[in-house]
């Protein structure tokens, strides 16, 4: 079989199950993992015959597609702020919109005379936030917790492959309400969605994305927000900051949360689709 040949039989097998577009769209990312060719090659070697080993790769990764589940886990990498990450099931997806949070915090610390020494990622998966932040701000200690020992090991190889320096450590925030010491700018993507959303939620979210990064109460969609601004008060140094990506729907219900637990200068940012992804705010003695 040849490359053009299994492309079609490809796009035959998913076309009723992804949109056109995004199912050229994996098959580039699959033939990157497979067969180490750019989008580009995967043209020029349209006539190239393919190994029965690659065949099989390629077959039992529609198999995995078929049922919806995400090329990121079939490949187990990714790519978020322009750097590699490894993912498995015990982590997030890294979204784009989530790279905006990201270069937020770069952008605010360039503009700083007197940069922040500390940072914290709030429930870090598979490290992308926090890993991002220590390629890009020189002189910075990170750190990162999870309640998820299985994501703090995808973590850690996450920060041995980009080579920097992240402190882990596990920790519950539902239990445990103590922090190892302060720091200056403390950043999370904490669960945030209500279980009321799940209806408008793609089948390849709900049924392999890990639902205690994803999902809250309908009753308290703000628990985690919660625990984290009242730690927030303890640990943030003098004029220290918290940034959270948030739910697009609540913007308004978590500023005037933020508001009752003394937090001031609250700024929300919308993401790259135009929607209320992010907040700020800060901490003053």
């Amino acid at each position: 079989m040849t490359l053009k040949e299994l492309k079609s039989t490809f796009i035959t097998q998913l076309s009723e199950v992804y949109p056109s577009q995004e199912v050229e769209s994996i098959f580039t990312v699959l033939s990157e993992y497979f067969l180490n060719y750019t989008r580009l090659e995967t043209v020029l070697k349209a006539d190239e015959s393919l190994s029965k080993e690659i065949i099989k790769h390629f077959e039992n990764a529609i198999s995995r597609l078929k049922r919806q589940e995400p090329v990121q886990y079939i490949c187990g990498k990714t790519e978020f702020y322009s750097l590699p990450f490894k993912v498995d099931k015990h982590t997030l997806i890294p979204r784009p919109e989530t790279e905006g949070l990201v270069q937020w915090i770069i952008d605010d610390e360039n503009k700083k005379q007197t940069k922040s020494k500390t940072l914290l990622d709030i429930g870090t998966g598979s490290g992308c936030i926090a890993i991002s932040l220590a390629k890009n701000l020189k002189d910075i200690d990170v750190s990162a917790l999870d309640f998820s020992p299985e994501a703090l090991k995808t973590a850690h190889k996450n920060s041995v492959l980009n080579s920097v320096k992240v402190t882990f450590f596990e920790l519950d925030l539902l239990d445990e309400q103590t922090l190892p010491q302060r720091y200056d700018i403390m950043v999370s993507n904490p669960p945030y969605v209500r279980e009321l959303e799940k209806s408008n939620m793609r089948s390849n979210v709900l049924e392999y994305e890990p639902k205690s990064a994803l999902f809250v109460t309908d009753k308290d969609p703000f628990l985690f927000y919660r625990r984290i601004a009242r730690l927030a008060n303890l640990y943030l140094t003098d004029n220290g900051r918290v940034y959270f990506e948030i739910n697009e729907y609540l913007s308004d219900e978590l500023k005037a949360l933020l508001l009752t637990e003394r937090f001031t200068d609250i700024e929300v940012r919308k993401d790259i689709f135009g929607k209320d992804r992010m907040i700020k705010c800060s901490v003053h003695e």
